[in-house]
């Protein structure tokens, strides 16, 4: 039998008390109830008889610090040591996933480096380490590329500016992907611009002013001056057709005048006159102006033009028209008593009846 060293446990010390002992001579040979406790000793200690436990002894602590032993394996990602212990330490740890060895503790790969916190960002995505993980969730519309949390590219309108009244939609980082326009501003490749009509300064020749709304310092028609009209590019002589005022028009030329109290146009010539028949033919078939044919007027209106007739001859006059003379003009009126129509003589307002078909004949002027 293999000649050792037994270490007895007297009262609070340690004692060294070298004997030759045989295995079948002890009574105690659990190495652990001895005292061997260690799993390895540098050099110094005493290996077990009966098993595989060391004891280094105190004096050893050192030694094990020497031979790399320094290593508690506990903590934040340790799973434990690995390997022999020394004066209850290692030289190696076991790392908790994802926690990886990197020759002196357990850390996090370099891969966990996003906090994942901030505008755009919901939390990490997959396991933590060290509160870091390897890449993020991303609020909507935010997307997760190149290591954060970004817009997408299509976010690039900020919808601030003259003709813009706000984004479309959901912002991201202050930007939109289209945007709404102020009227008559309109969304058009990727900006708020004037329809094309909107084209006019309004600033030429017999332009007074812009019509209507202005987008970006254009009209799309303008205001032109007395006697012009707008065209739909510009502004042209105004060509008069139809009522104006107390003159009636037709392509510019007066065909027609009335003055104040009368609520019809008198031609500015007399039409053919003659018997009833003639006049009122005449008159139906006058032509003010294109398909506008004129009346024979009747008494009432007759009377009219005699209480009126110098101011009217004077307006006549005025606009190069043949003046009223005072003789006697046919009337439309018929007299149902004696089976004919009525004349009224201009020149003092007499009324006449003839009829119509016995040769009398009068003067005849056209109204409208």
């Amino acid at each position: 039998m293999t000649n050792t060293k037994l270490f007895l446990l007297l009262g609070t010390s340690l004692s060294f008390l070298p004997q030759t002992i045989s295995a079948a001579e002890c009574a105690v040979t659990d190495c652990s109830l001895l005292g061997y406790t260690d799993s390895a000793c540098p050099g110094s200690g005493l290996k077990c008889p009966f098993g595989e436990g060391w004891y280094c002894g105190g004096g050893a602590a050192e030694d094990c610090l020497k031979l790399g032993y320094d290593k508690a394996c506990t903590g934040t990602g340790y799973a434990g040591g690995s390997g022999e212990t020394c004066n209850g330490k290692y030289q190696s740890c076991t790392c908790s996933s994802p926690y990886t060895w990197s020759g002196s503790a357990c850390t996090c790969p370099s891969s966990y480096k996003y906090t994942c916190s901030g505008t755009g960002y919901s939390g990490g995505s997959g396991t933590a380490c060290s509160g870091k993980y390897t890449k993020c969730n991303c609020k909507s519309p935010y997307t997760w590329s190149s290591g954060a949390c970004t817009c997408p590219s299509t976010y690039k309108y900020t919808c601030s500016g003259t003709g813009y009244s706000g984004g479309s939609g959901t912002a991201c980082g202050g930007k939109y992907t289209a945007c709404n326009c102020s009227s008559p501003y309109t969304w058009t490749s990727g900006t708020c611009t004037c329809p094309s009509t909107y084209q006019y300064t309004c600033i030429g020749s017999n332009q007074t002013s812009g019509s209507g709304t202005v987008c970006g310092g254009k009209y799309a028609s303008c205001a032109c001056a007395s006697g012009y009209e707008w065209n739909g590019s510009s502004c042209e002589k105004q060509v008069l057709n139809g009522a104006q005022g107390n003159l009636y028009y037709c392509n510019d030329e007066v065909v027609g005048v009335k003055v104040n109290g009368m609520s019809f146009y008198v031609a500015m010539k007399d039409s053919n006159g003659k018997d009833w028949n003639a006049a009122n033919n005449s008159c139906s078939s006058y032509v003010f102006c294109g398909n506008i044919k004129g009346r024979l007027p009747n008494k009432d209106q007759l009377l009219t033009i005699y209480n009126n007739i110098y101011t009217l001859n004077n307006a006549i006059s005025v606009q190069g028209g043949s003046r009223i003379s005072p003789n006697r003009y046919w009337s439309s009126t018929y007299n149902s008593n004696t089976l004919s129509h009525y004349m009224v003589d201009i020149s003092n307002g007499d009324v006449f009846s003839y009829d119509r078909g016995d040769g009398v004949s009068a003067l005849a002027r056209p109204i409208l």
